[in-house]
């Protein structure tokens, strides 16, 4: 009898489709970038001591929906500025 391999099954992709990126792009970025900024400014201002992280949270819970519409809101403006200063591709 021969040794056969069942063919892999097809998964579904959990992906999202491709008109998700901007959003996804903006989200993830925003998400990053409020997040090392609460620390940096939250560690400036208040110091760095045993509630800082409860301190850096607690600003980060109000920083990052204002970056993530700030980052939707610029996206369009940020292209045309980076189209007016890099040769684009093909």
């Amino acid at each position: 009898m021969e040794d056969t391999i069942p063919p892999p099954r097809i998964a579904r992709s959990r992906k999202l489709p491709p008109r998700a990126v901007p959003i996804a792009f903006a989200f993830f970025m925003s998400a990053i970038m409020a997040f090392l900024m609460c620390c940096v400014i939250v560690g400036a201002n208040t110091g760095i001591d045993a509630g800082y992280p409860a301190r850096v949270l607690s600003v980060y819970a109000l920083a990052m929906p204002v970056a993530f519409l700030c980052v939707l809101t610029v996206r369009p403006f940020v292209l045309r500025l980076v189209g007016a200063v890099c040769r684009m591709p093909g």
